[in-house]
């Protein structure tokens, strides 16, 4: 390992496990250990970012002030409401162009986090907590499912980056479809069905694809970029999963 590479690694916390040696992908030019060592730091700013968001939205869920604050529908709830949804977009752009800059990248991390929570718990105030947890808990399956999938197909030679123009054209189609049903309505539960299931999907493709780059393709110094990539693939699965039984359980 160059000089360089090794003050990226220390740079980015990444230091090499000993006995640690398993090959992520067989055309892997790079040392496994630190390969390895990066993943593995990836996984862990994900998981704490889930597990900040269960926090802060269960906050936001089960504290019943909060529920009436936003019920009552007065100016200062909407603006907080407006304020929460516009805050991660906001905070998004610094936070890609500082995503190198440690440590202010993973400050912008935290506080896109905590904003991203924030408006999570603020969807799910409308919705019942027995689909809230049937749509946690199949989250966890797919996200699991897809994330081991990957990272034994990687092992065996396959390579997702073909999925990169599929994945941006299904977005543009989400967006197109979502003006459409705005501006001609077909039914509200059939278009939410439709609307949650194919969101589901695209964002189950974006969970391979960014798995895919974590494996092969980040840098040491980018664990911020890849850590919100699976981060918000995996929020936009639950919500997608959310819209889907929601809708399935306002249509019986």
């Amino acid at each position: 390992m160059s000089k360089g590479d090794h003050h990226h690694g220390l740079e980015a916390g990444v230091f090499p496990p000993s006995g640690a040696g398993a090959v992520v992908c067989p055309y892997m030019i790079e040392s496994p250990e630190l390969r390895w060592a990066f993943i593995r730091k990836v996984y862990a700013l994900v998981a704490m970012q889930l597990l900040a968001t269960v926090a802060v939205a269960s906050a936001v869920y089960f504290v019943p002030d909060i529920g009436r604050f936003f019920a009552a529908r007065t100016p200062a709830s909407l603006a907080a409401f407006v304020a929460i949804i516009v805050a991660p977009i906001i905070l998004m752009v610094p936070m890609v162009l500082l995503r190198k800059r440690h440590p202010l990248n993973l400050i912008l991390l935290a506080l896109y986090t905590v904003s991203m929570s924030c408006a999570v718990g603020l969807v799910c105030l409308s919705r019942k907590g027995i689909i809230l947890i049937e749509a946690a808990a199949l989250t966890l399956v797919v996200v699991l499912g897809l994330t081991l999938y990957t990272f034994w197909a990687a092992k065996r030679g396959h390579d997702f980056r073909f999925l990169g123009p599929f994945l941006a054209a299904a977005c543009l189609i989400l967006m197109l479809y979502w003006i459409a049903q705005m501006l001609l309505p077909m039914g509200m539960s059939v278009a939410t069905t439709v609307y949650g299931c194919l969101a589901a999907l695209v964002f189950s493709g974006f969970l391979i694809y960014d798995t895919d780059n974590l494996i092969k393709r980040h840098g040491y110094d980018e664990y911020v970029t890849a850590a919100i990539s699976l981060y918000l693939d995996t929020v936009n699965i639950f919500m997608a999963i959310v819209t889907c039984l929601q809708s399935s359980s306002d249509s019986d």
